[in-house]
């Protein structure tokens, strides 16, 4: 019998949730002690790339007296680097001149455009079908893995600078992707046995109510979904707002829809996103995952490798002693996606291998459970394992960690050495080979996949 526990925590005081977005930008009480242009800054990027905070981030989170430097002012406000010079002054020019709003937005539409809104075939390529109709708010990448977005969850409690998802949040409908359909996806489910794996995504699932988020979790205890034996849950939530699990008025029955669906068997994941250490450094957060794992669930971390906020393997080290410190499961260190701000955060793929293995010597066993530096390109996930020479040839070794075909899963392929390259296209195949292993079948993949929505 699943018994509802409630768990009181005195020294946490509730707090109201207080947002700032692009139009508040200059009520922010602390940007005051900032110079004119810095501010200025600010308000252009936030024309184009997507800006939201708030006020436990900002009054817990960033030490204001190493901004602009502080690594959390940089993952949470936009910075002048984050778009290309020559689309800073596009923007910076209309803005001075007060041009008329359909000019700005013109101009802003095209940046964006141009900055790959949706990388690894997000918007066709993962797009899966229900009885010929494609579902629009859901990716089916991966055979055993299924990816859903709940409409109730596009937004997340504030944004991250480096979102490879940042084009969920411009208010462009013809760039989001999301459903409401809980019937929809439990059909989908129903019918595809080989997913064992359930992703919720956003967004962030952690924005919506907890009745709402029991509408799309509580029918896969149903028996006809007994194969779906994983429900993973992406969020920022544990950072941007912890309260979320600890003061909030439906906090306990968050928890308590994790308990029942761990009581029915289901491996529950919650696969928290944090980039810094400081992000796990309050009490508020501590709490928090204390909760989520007295639930049953486990906490799985991820995050890129971000120049400005944690391109140090020092800031690796310690994160991912904390986290297992705390309990949790370092999971991934990912390279930055070729989307957005990308080249302001993006590191050489050889720099991110040498952090990755730096850090990777300085923490006990138990921390080396994170994988990386990992590509999540077209074709699949794509780790860096290292750098060889072969018959005098110096070489990148990588292997697919995931891949849209399971025949390319394991197996080692070498790429040109390349200090420059940050990306799997980057990258030409080495050892006198015209192409990489899997390039064949995944064009013929695209082209099926592609007729199939065509005819949809």
């Amino acid at each position: 019998m699943n018994q509802r526990v409630t768990l009181n925590t005195p020294a946490i005081e509730a707090r109201p949730f207080k947002v700032y977005t692009q139009r508040q930008l200059d009520k922010i009480p602390q940007l005051e002690q900032l110079p004119e242009a810095l501010r200025f800054d600010m308000q252009v990027v936030s024309q184009v790339l997507p800006f939201r905070v708030n006020d436990y981030v900002i009054e817990e989170l960033i030490d204001w007296n190493r901004v602009p430097n502080d690594p959390i002012f940089q993952l949470t406000f936009p910075q002048r680097g984050m778009l290309k010079p020559e689309h800073f002054d596009e923007v910076a020019e209309l803005m001075q001149q007060d041009a008329p709003a359909d000019q700005l937005k013109a101009a802003v539409e095209r940046i964006r455009a141009e900055l790959n809104p949706h990388p690894a075939g997000q918007m066709d390529l993962n797009l899966p079908l229900l009885n010929g109709e494609p579902l629009p708010g859901m990716q089916h990448k991966y055979q055993e893995t299924v990816l859903f977005f709940p409409s109730q969850g596009q937004v997340c409690h504030s944004y991250c600078t480096f979102c490879f998802r940042w084009a969920q949040f411009v208010g462009d409908k013809d760039l989001r992707f999301s459903s409401n359909e809980a019937e929809s996806l439990h059909a989908y489910l129903a019918e595809h046995t080989e997913v064992t794996d359930l992703l919720l995504t956003g967004g962030d699932p952690m924005v919506m109510k907890a009745k709402h988020l029991r509408l799309y979790l509580e029918g896969l205890m149903k028996p006809e979904l007994a194969h779906v034996q994983n429900i993973r849950i992406g969020s920022k939530s544990l950072t941007f707002w912890p309260y979320r699990f600890v003061t909030d008025e439906d906090a306990n029955d968050i928890l308590q829809l994790f308990r029942e669906l761990v009581a029915a068997g289901k491996h529950v994941a919650f696969m928290a996103h944090f980039n810094h250490w400081q992000e796990m450094d309050t009490p508020v957060c501590r709490e928090a995952v204390r909760r989520i794992r007295a639930t049953g669930a486990e906490i799985r971390t991820q995050a890129p490798l971000l120049q400005h906020i944690n391109d140090d393997a020092k800031q690796w080290v310690k994160m991912w002693k904390m986290q297992v410190q705390q309990g949790m499961i370092p999971y991934y260190m990912f390279v930055e996606r070729d989307t957005g701000a990308r080249h302001y955060f993006e590191v050489p793929l050889v720099r991110a291998w040498d952090i990755y293995r730096e850090a990777m010597q300085q923490v006990p066993g138990l921390c080396r459970t994170a994988r990386g530096p990992s590509m999540s390109a077209d074709p699949g996930k794509v780790e860096i394992q290292g750098v060889a020479e072969i018959n005098g040839e110096k070489v990148f070794v990588l292997r697919f960690i995931q891949g849209r075909n399971p025949d390319w899963v394991q197996q080692p392929f070498f790429a040109k050495y390349d200090e420059q390259a940050t990306w799997l296209n980057h990258l030409e195949p080495a050892l006198g080979a015209d192409q990489f292993f899997y390039e064949a079948g995944f064009a013929a993949m695209k082209a099926e996949k592609q007729a199939l929505i065509f005819k949809a």
